[in-house]
């Protein structure tokens, strides 16, 4: 079974324009790799300037999208541990802070489908560590962003 992490629309309380994020895929991960007692956070890739981005709605897709692997390493960890196939919508909210990093980072329970702890906890750490440029008006920036997981055979 190939497994690919299907995100969905973009939405921004503090930046006015929806987006859309490109689909992933990736490769199966072996069911003989024993499951760690906890959910480890994927290892994040510093490879984007965040600093020569503009503060917009497509820069903050673009962070999205750059960090999108450790994502999919969350939801790909998860399949391989229950052994199942895990399908739902994730709905996320954060807020970007004046200095571009992430407070409040949290799984919206009432919107989503996906109601594994496990999976949503390393979601979670993984959007508490991303980085975004610097809003230009020093204002906190609450956003919503949505992820539509599904196994693909």
């Amino acid at each position: 079974m190939k497994r690919a992490l299907l995100p969905v629309l973009f939405l921004s309380l503090g930046l006015a324009s929806p987006l859309a994020l490109a689909q992933g895929t990736s490769k199966k991960k072996a069911a003989a790799t024993p499951a760690p007692a906890t959910t480890p956070v994927p290892k994040k890739d510093d490879g984007l300037d965040v600093s020569k981005l503009p503060f917009t709605p497509d820069s903050i897709r673009q962070v999205i999208a750059h960090h999108m692997p450790r994502i999919q390493e969350c939801y790909e960890d998860h399949m391989v541990e229950k052994d199942k196939k895990v399908e739902g919508l994730l709905r996320t909210t954060f807020t970007i802070t004046a200095e571009g990093s992430v407070r409040s980072a949290k799984i919206d329970k009432h919107g989503s489908t996906l109601k594994d702890a496990g999976l949503n906890d390393c979601v979670v750490a993984v959007l508490s560590s991303l980085d975004f440029p610097k809003p230009p008006d020093g204002r906190d920036h609450p956003i919503e962003y949505p992820f539509n997981l599904k196994a693909i055979e």
